[in-house]
C-alpha cells in the first residue's frame, strides 16, 4: 500500500524537513504529485510490481511542490514531478524544476506533439476542452469551433470558468498560437460579450448551468460530463443526459487538448528510476489506467477506452506541441486582463 504524504496548511510547517531520504537507493522513486485521483495509485503499484521500486508519494498542488522544490534546492529528494496541464508544467519549467533526459521508448511511444522539444516533461494522458450545449435551445451545427463562441448571435448565453483558471488560459494560448495574439484578444472579447453571467464554479457548474437553463452553451472539459453521466446521484445524471457535448473545429485544426504530464526532476537522486518510471506510464498498462481512472483519452494510440469515451467515436484533435501552450500562457493572461474576463 502506498501512503501518500499531503502537503497541509501552514505550508511553511512542510518546509522545514523533507519527507524522503535524498541519497539514491535501487528500490526507491520519489513522486512529488499533483493529481489528486484514487485511481493514480493503481499506477504507482502496477510500477513497483513490475519493477520492485517502491513509489513514495508527496501530494499538493502544483504551485506548493514548485516552491518546495526551489526551496530543498540540491537537497530535494524529489525525482519525478506530476501534475496537470501544460501550463502548470511550464511554470514548473521556468522555475528550473525539470532536466532534459533522452528516451527511445518515450520517442517511440508518445506523438511529438505530447513531448517536450528538449524533453523537459512528458505528456501523459490528454484531456479535450469540449463545448456543451442546450439541444432545445442550439442546433446541432450552429456551433463548429471555439471561434464561435464570440460570434454575437450567442450573446448571452456562454457560461466558462474565470480567466484564473489554467484551464481556459491554455485554451486562449492555443488560440493565439493559431491566431496570433490580435485576434485571440479579439476572441477573448467577444467572449466577454457573450457571457450569460460572470464566471464562477469550475467545469461542473459550467455543465450544470446549461442544464438549469442559466446558460445554453458551456465550455468544460470532457471528463467532468462522463463524471456526471456516470454518477450515483441521479441528479447528475440528469444534468449529463439534458446536455449535448461535441468537439470543435473538426473542419480545421481539431478540438483543443491539454495534457496531465510529468519530466524527471533537476538533481533527482534516482535519475534512472525515474525515467523508467517515465517509460513505465507510456506503456499500454498505464495508459489504461489513466484512460479508466479518470475517463482521460490515453495518449498512445489502440489503447482502449472508457465506454463512453468509445462511443464517441475518434475525433481530431489539435497537434499543436502542447509546450506552447506554457509559452504563450503570460500573453493569456495578459489579454484576459486587457478584455475583463474576470
Amino acid at each position: 500500500m502506498i501512503k501518500p504524504v499531503r502537503l497541509a496548511a501552514p505550508f511553511a510547517a512542510v518546509l522545514a524537513g523533507s519527507a524522503f531520504a535524498t541519497t539514491a537507493a535501487a528500490d526507491e522513486l520519489n513522486l512529488y504529485s499533483a493529481r489528486h485521483y484514487d485511481s493514480d495509485e493503481a499506477l504507482y503499484q502496477a510500477f513497483t510490481e513490475e519493477t520492485g521500486i517502491e513509489v513514495n508519494l508527496l501530494e499538493g498542488d502544483s504551485d506548493q511542490l514548485i516552491e518546495r522544490i526551489k526551496r530543498e534546492g540540491v537537497a530535494s529528494p524529489a525525482d519525478v514531478m506530476i501534475t496537470v496541464d501544460a501550463g502548470r508544467l511550464w511554470r514548473a519549467e521556468q522555475e528550473g524544476v525539470f532536466q532534459g533526459i533522452e528516451s527511445e521508448v518515450l520517442a517511440e511511444r508518445l506523438p511529438e506533439s505530447m513531448r517536450h522539444p528538449e524533453g523537459l516533461w512528458f505528456g501523459l494522458s490528454q484531456r479535450a476542452r469540449a463545448i456543451f450545449y442546450n439541444p432545445e435551445t442550439v442546433e446541432a451545427g450552429e456551433l463548429e469551433s471555439y471561434e464561435d463562441l464570440a460570434d454575437p448571435e450567442f450573446e448571452g448565453q456562454v457560461c466558462i470558468r474565470s480567466s484564473n483558471n489554467i484551464y481556459n488560459q491554455s485554451l486562449l494560448a492555443s488560440l493565439i498560437a493559431h491566431h496570433g495574439a490580435e485576434e485571440a484578444e479579439a476572441w477573448a472579447q467577444g467572449v466577454v460579450d457573450n457571457m450569460a453571467r460572470d464566471p464562477e464554479g469550475g467545469d461542473t457548474d459550467q455543465i450544470k448551468g446549461v442544464a438549469s437553463g442559466e446558460c445554453d452553451i458551456a465550455v468544460a472539459n470532457h471528463y467532468y460530463y462522463v463524471r456526471l453521466l456516470k454518477s450515483d446521484d441521479d441528479a447528475d445524471r440528469e444534468v449529463a443526459e439534458q446536455v449535448e457535448i461535441f468537439f470543435p473545429n473538426q473542419d480545421g485544426r481539431g478540438t483543443h487538448v491539454n495534457v496531465g504530464g510529468a519530466g524527471v526532476v533537476e538533481g533527482a537522486p534516482n535519475r534512472e528510476n525515474a525515467i523508467r518510471f517515465l517509460e513505465f506510464l507510456a506503456s499500454d498498462e498505464a495508459q489504461t489506467i489513466f484512460a479508466a481512472g479518470n475517463y482521460e483519452f490515453p495518449v498512445v494510440e489502440g489503447i482502449e477506452k472508457d465506454e463512453v469515451l468509445e462511443s464517441w467515436g475518434d475525433f481530431k484533435k489539435d497537434e499543436l506541441n502542447v509546450s506552447e501552450l506554457g509559452e504563450n500562457n503570460p500573453e493569456a493572461v495578459r489579454i484576459f486582463d486587457r478584455v475583463g474576463w474576470r
